[in-house]
């Protein structure tokens, strides 16, 4: 009865989660926004990824400029990676209240850049992949030089800024460790997992079970007002039951796993026992950040200095704060400047919102300033 009961008060937020994997399927078919004076569509013809799929690939972003945009300004790009469901529309949403803030609050005055991650099989995290291709390769050679060039941006690191929230906190950090002499630094909120020995609870290599801990206890997933409302074998087997591709398990399976026999993306468990295959793990080390971390600091290190911010709730809706705890260790063990901060009792969304010690007006206000003032600092401007 217990389990039933946790089932049904997790329900809701189950069909939300069904309902932005449906969404980002649907994406491309709807009709994009309209260009306003401010907020602009774009989009580049991947070559690179066009090539890897045999069909035409576009790479699209909305763009918010300030107002009274001037190409002669070379202004920062503010690059901000939606999470998982979202899309480039996210410029429509918020673009208008920046532009007015910008104009009369004084608000940092950058190129706020949209740009999109949601793909066929889900958030493509902007990282290259067997499966779903060149997008990070793609990304930094083909859509920012062109963006860059169309806008009048300032055209060199220290003015690319990124940041995103969960499936766009990973793409964030990944970007910025993937390619740290291209950009400029990172502020990401409550990232997908950023170690595998904490992928929303689990650890990939040292547990037989995804769905069991070694005690025999069942793994939990979801949390409501750091209450457990839904296990990840629930999550696992109703995303599965309704969709192989697409849905956010999936999702991660196309980017970080081996291609099987198939032609798909191998599991890392199985769906029906939660048996974790210790291969496909191994090779998921390969998008294992803290563990990226440790193993080229040498020559990761010196690249990264003053660039690495993640900011998580202790309460995170998703199980996330584990791998942020666990990243923040293996740093500091490095001896990195990297600001990781973990907020009491703050979940995937409360995150945001007013914190006196921390951000009094909002998070998103703080990072935006920070980067800017960073951006002034490294350029003299």
């Amino acid at each position: 009865m217990k389990s039933r009961r946790l089932i049904n008060r997790a329900l809701p937020y189950v069909l939300i989660l069904l309902s932005l994997a449906i969404t980002g399927q649907a994406y491309a078919q709807q009709d994009r926004p309209l260009d306003s004076e401010n907020i602009k569509y774009f989009r580049v013809r991947s070559e690179l990824l066009s090539e890897f799929w045999g069909r035409d690939v576009f790479i699209e972003a909305g763009v918010v400029l300030p107002p009274g945009h001037d190409m002669s300004e070379k202004l920062p790009i503010c690059i901000n990676i939606h999470g998982f469901g979202g899309g480039y529309r996210n410029a429509w949403r918020t673009g208008p209240q920046y532009v007015e803030n910008i104009r009369d609050l004084g608000y940092p005055r950058m190129i706020y850049i949209y740009p999109q991650g949601q793909f066929e099989y889900g958030h493509h995290e902007f990282a290259d992949s067997k499966h779903n291709g060149p997008w990070g390769e793609a990304f930094i050679t083909e859509f920012i030089p062109a963006l860059e060039n169309c806008y009048g941006a300032w055209g060199k690191p220290e003015g690319r800024l990124l940041c995103g929230h969960s499936s766009g906190g990973w793409s964030s950090l990944w970007l910025q460790v993937a390619y740290p002499d291209f950009f400029g630094g990172t502020w990401s909120t409550a990232p997908d997992a950023v170690d595998f020995r904490d992928f929303t609870g689990i650890n990939i290599y040292g547990w037989d079970n995804a769905y069991y801990d070694p005690d025999g206890n069942e793994i939990q997933l979801i949390r409501r007002n750091g209450e457990w409302v839904l296990s990840f074998k629930d999550f696992t087997q109703r995303e599965f039951s309704r969709r192989e591709y697409g849905g956010q398990i999936a999702s991660f399976y196309a980017v970080f796993s081996p291609i099987g026999p198939d032609g798909r993306p191998m599991p890392l468990l199985d769906h029906e026992t939660g048996v974790i295959d210790h291969d496909i793990a191994r090779a998921w080390e390969n998008y294992d950040i803290t563990l990226i971390l440790k193993r080229n600091w040498e020559t990761l290190g010196p690249k990264l200095e003053g660039k690495l911010h993640v900011y998580c709730g202790t309460w995170d809706t998703f199980r996330l704060e584990g791998a942020v705890i666990l990243l923040k260790e293996e740093l500091e063990k490095l001896g990195s400047d990297a600001e990781i901060v973990l907020v009491e009792r703050r979940d995937h969304g409360s995150l945001f919102r007013p914190y006196e010690e921390l951000w009094p007006d909002g998070l998103y206000p703080m990072i935006h300033r920070e980067m800017l003032a960073q951006f002034k600092k490294a350029t003299g401007r």
